[in-house]
């Protein structure tokens, strides 16, 4: 009973901040608001609920490792004994360092970003992808040419997805575009799904994609209705004709050869943005060092992120006892990226976060909200349509919040039902 009491709390605060932000609260529309909370709660318990789909995500797993198994015979024929899983020409002391995540994780981004664009140019996705669409676009009040993108965030990258509808880019409003930045930054992609997948399946257990499948999926109807709230609108771009008649490959040998390219770039992109910003964390922490100790330890940017973030941890319905904990990451998250946050979670001992505060944090955690991915859409989208650059700028700071808390809200969704 108290915990459905800070849950129903925690929701209205998070509603609150994103109002808090919004530029027209008098035509904020309750409808749209209700319907996509509602649609939240019914993907999750659909997907989270019913034995039937829990087995299947189960069985998709199976698939995932074995796309690992796949993927690190590619990378052990290439790299050899840098590659996870190939035989070393030399005796290891400690097997758990000698892993290098260039070579046993990210190289799964390229596979799955191949394996996209063939099955794109097959016109298998899009089939899946509007069929997904239409559950959005009436009830939140979008346009046919956003609802396919912000679905297609489920697939792609956060730029990608803006790719499928490019020639309407021209001719959205701004509450649309906050729509499509919004819903790229609090989703994550296939092939970084999959890296996350082989990264905690220990933890999580065999149907991990499930999970962040079905955290991608409530974040739909989260993202836009956060958008409908700080740029309330009833604009909408409807004709999808262009989208019909553009071909984004043109063979499967095509697929194959950009789908390949595309995801060399996201695995360097990725390699690059961690090394740094890593680095940049440490450098932080060190200068922290000469100033007092707090409470007996040192001060870190984990801990301030801790501070600042823990009310919003405890809103999602993380105890206060744990909240620093979950806050700390949600920081973490933001203010670098998801993979160092996820890195953090993995690394956390079990007994520091219940079985609950784990699984709410595996959700709030899934998506690109963070500084960097601001740079990326704003570089990316406006290389689309340059002629936006100046709108994309002035909704960017809304949608990096807007989709922070609809990752913490799809945190708290899941959270109530578990």
């Amino acid at each position: 009973m108290v915990y459905y009491l800070q849950i129903s709390i925690g929701a209205l605060v998070l509603i609150l901040l994103g109002v808090i932000f919004s530029n027209n609260i008098k035509n904020i529309n309750i409808k749209y608001l209700i319907n996509a909370i509602l649609l939240q709660f019914l993907i999750a318990a659909l997907l989270t609920k019913v034995p039937f789909i829990t087995s299947m995500f189960e069985s998709i797993s199976h698939g995932v490792l074995a796309l690992k198994n796949a993927t690190d015979q590619g990378t052990g024929f290439v790299f050899g004994y840098l590659a996870d899983g190939t035989p070393k020409p030399f005796e290891v002391a400690n097997p758990a360092s000698a892993n290098i995540f260039i070579f046993s994780g990210l190289m799964l981004i390229m596979v799955v970003c191949v394996l996209a664009a063939i099955f794109w140019h097959w016109r298998i996705l899009p089939i899946i992808i509007k069929f997904i669409a239409m559950f959005f676009k009436k009830p939140l009040n979008v346009g046919g040419p956003v609802g396919l993108s912000a679905s297609a965030n489920i697939i792609f990258g956060q730029v990608e997805a803006p790719l499928l509808i490019r020639p309407y880019l021209g001719q959205m409003t701004r509450h649309e575009l906050l729509v499509l930045m919004t819903v790229g930054m609090s989703t994550i992609s296939g092939g970084v799904m999959v890296v996350y997948t082989t990264m905690l399946t220990s933890l999580y257990g065999p149907t991990l994609i499930g999970h962040f499948l079905t955290a991608s999926l409530i974040s739909v109807p989260a993202a836009i209705m956060y958008a409908n709230i700080m740029m309330p609108s009833n604009q909408k771009t409807e004709d999808q004709s262009a989208i019909e008649e553009s071909q984004l490959y043109r063979s499967t040998m095509d697929a194959l050869t950009r789908g390949t390219q595309d995801g060399l770039q996201i695995v360097l992109s990725v390699a690059a943005i961690l090394v740094v910003l890593i680095s940049l964390v440490a450098l932080v922490n060190y200068s922290l060092e000469v100033l007092p100790m707090v409470a007996g330890e040192p001060l870190s940017l984990q801990r301030i992120a801790g501070w600042i973030f823990s009310p919003i941890a405890w809103c999602m319905g993380i105890p206060w006892a744990e909240a620093q904990l979950g806050g700390s990451l949600l920081g973490v998250k933001t203010i670098l990226n998801e993979f160092v946050a996820y890195v953090d979670l993995a690394a956390i001992d079990a007994s520091d976060l219940s079985e609950r505060s784990r699984l709410i944090m595996l959700y709030a955690l899934c998506g690109f909200a963070n500084l960097s991915s601001v740079g990326i859409l704003l570089s990316g989208i406006g290389a689309m349509a340059p002629e936006r650059k100046d709108d994309l700028i002035a909704v960017s700071g809304k949608a990096l919040i807007a989709a922070t808390l609809a990752s913490c809200f799809t945190g708290l969704v899941v959270g109530a039902i578990s």
